[in-house]
């Protein structure tokens, strides 16, 4: 049985087409392997949509994010920096879980 992760449905497209190739997490979610295929479902509705890979699992801090996790993410620097202060509020110690749609 695999392991789920859920996205906002707002990522699903942006998962399918493998133009979102991260994502940052709290500690919460920082427990996947490399190698661990996860079931992918909606946030909002637990609908699943596709399998992923995880390929590695980093730590990193909000104020050290780069465009290249933003491009990972299909946003801009700004924009991913907004969103995660608005999923985790006040929190700097995350986590970047790199994968690869299955």
């Amino acid at each position: 049985m695999s392991r789920e992760i859920t996205f906002f449905s707002r990522f699903e497209q942006d998962i399918l087409a493998g133009r979102k190739t991260i994502t940052i997490r709290d500690a919460s979610e920082s427990h996947f392997e490399p190698g661990e295929v996860l079931r992918v479902s909606r946030n909002e509705d637990g609908v699943f949509f596709c399998f992923i890979e995880v390929l590695s699992v980093t730590p990193v801090r909000l104020d050290a994010l780069t465009e290249r996790h933003a491009q990972q993410e299909n946003m801009s620097l700004g924009e991913l920096k907004q969103v995660i202060k608005e999923i985790y509020p006040g929190m700097d110690a995350l986590f970047v879980i790199e994968f690869v749609k299955r």
